[in-house]
């Protein structure tokens, strides 16, 4: 029945062909590889798998790769600073999921609710068990809003001066908030602990700093910044740099100070320090609020204490030898290093030549991933400073030697983040077609 069927399916076009077979694939039991989630990690990994085979001339048939996701869009997420600047409407950062899975890739519009590692299953909210050969985790975390009172009802009431850039829903009122206020109290958070992107609390901040300034705003708005961490930015470098220019523009830095509840009618934010709690009165709230790994994720057998999903931190491989098959990347997984999508462009690459060279030789390759990331932090409109590094908080910037020291804030590193990595990220990125650094180059590792 499946030769009959395959004779029939290739009388059609190749591409039109391989969209029917990997739609009827979805319908299998097992698969070569399970991606659990398409995100920014999902995504670009599972075609980077697929198209590391194809280039050994060991081509997996189209369907031999599923991505199990119930979503119907996929974010931009990088862009909701944007948004929240003024510098792109909230619809340019968002896709229809189902748009951006090429025929050669099976969707399973399901999300998965268990982890059964042991044999090499997972489980779907419909109750539908999937088996693999190998499974990729790239699920991102969560965001823990309700974990702030008063929070949720203040970003739902248009008027209350509370925003944040951590949402869709959420990231255009962030730029009607700092467009409309004339006066006041402008303050930003950053909670203690892991978030996506580090430094993007403290991106729209700078943003709003200057709209304030460049609009005659500047003396009759205050802003200050008050995070739960210890210093500005986790990197000393770019940390004495940034507070440096916090110094030079008149921001407030309030460190150690944790936001843990709001009363948006009094306009009060209460903050958690090491001597009690304070009460502070806003005009305008940006919230970053706290976020960890996925509930169903924290207690299955693939997860460390914290929650996150175990894996070897140079080849991206489940530190478990029982588990040996289970591979994870991106926002889930437990690599000591910052959680954006530039990080997965150095993760992907070393993954998917792990994942190949044990499919092809039973051993993993001498792909090893260093801790790259990246996080390009907006201090206003027109100059950007590019953050770059790696484990152990060092310092690996890629334009140094052309354009000096990365530190100081340029125009070049602003169009970079303003119009080309979003053309990137849509055009080659999720197409597994994009190594970050690398450009247009696959890695190469040493055998």
């Amino acid at each position: 029945m499946l030769a009959l069927r395959s004779k029939a399916l290739m009388k059609s076009s190749p591409a039109a062909a391989a969209r029917r077979w990997a739609s009827t694939a979805a319908d299998k039991d097992k698969f070569k590889v399970v991606v659990v989630g398409a995100g920014s990690g999902g995504l670009t990994v599972a075609n980077q798998i697929y198209n590391r085979f194809k280039s050994a001339g060991k081509a997996l048939n189209p369907g031999d790769i599923a991505i199990v996701d119930a979503a119907e869009y996929h974010y931009y997420q990088p862009g909701w600073t944007l948004v929240g600047a003024g510098l792109k409407r909230k619809d340019e950062t968002r896709r229809r999921l189902d748009s951006l899975i090429p025929a050669h890739l099976a969707h399973i519009p399901e999300n998965v609710k268990t982890f059964e590692p042991k044999s090499s299953s997972v489980t779907t909210a419909s109750g539908r068990k999937i088996g693999y050969e190998n499974l990729v985790v790239a699920t991102g975390l969560q965001i823990n809003w309700s974990t702030i009172p008063g929070l949720e009802k203040a970003l739902a009431d248009p008027s209350s001066g509370v925003s944040s850039i951590y949402s869709y829903n959420t990231c255009d009122k962030v730029w009607k908030d700092i467009d409309s206020l004339r006066s006041g109290k402008a303050i930003f958070t950053q909670p203690a602990g892991v978030i996506k992107c580090a430094g993007a609390p403290q991106k729209i901040m700078w943003m709003a700093w200057d709209r304030f300034r460049k609009t005659g705003r500047g003396d009759t708005i205050s802003v200050d910044f008050y995070t739960g961490m210890p210093s500005m930015f986790s990197v000393k470098k770019y940390s004495d740099a940034l507070n440096e220019l916090r110094k030079e523009r008149g921001v407030g830095g309030f460190f150690q100070h944790n936001l843990v509840s709001l009363d948006s009618e009094a306009h009060k934010a209460t903050f958690k320090t090491a001597d009690g709690t304070v009460d502070v009165d806003y005009t305008l709230l940006h919230v970053s609020p706290p976020m960890g790994p996925l509930d169903f994720i924290k207690g299955s057998p693939i997860a460390d204490q914290a929650g996150w999903v175990s894996v070897d931190q140079a080849t991206l491989r489940h530190t478990n030898p029982e588990f040996s098959n289970v591979w994870a990347l991106g926002d889930c997984s437990s690599l000591p290093t910052s959680k954006t999508a530039a990080a997965i462009t150095a993760q992907a690459p070393v993954l998917t030549e792990n994942l190949f060279s044990v499919v092809d030789t039973g051993k993993v390759a001498h792909a090893a991933y260093d801790g790259y990331t990246s996080c390009p932090l907006l201090t206003g409109y027109g100059q950007l400073m590019l953050a770059e590094f790696k484990y152990g908080l060092e310092p690996k910037e890629s334009f140094s030697n052309v354009l000096g020291d990365q530190v100081t804030p340029r125009s070049a590193f602003y169009y970079l983040k303003k119009d080309l990595f979003p053309f990137v990220y849509w055009r080659y990125m999720l197409q597994g077609n994009w190594f970050g650094s690398k450009g247009f180059i696959r890695p190469t590792f040493d055998q």
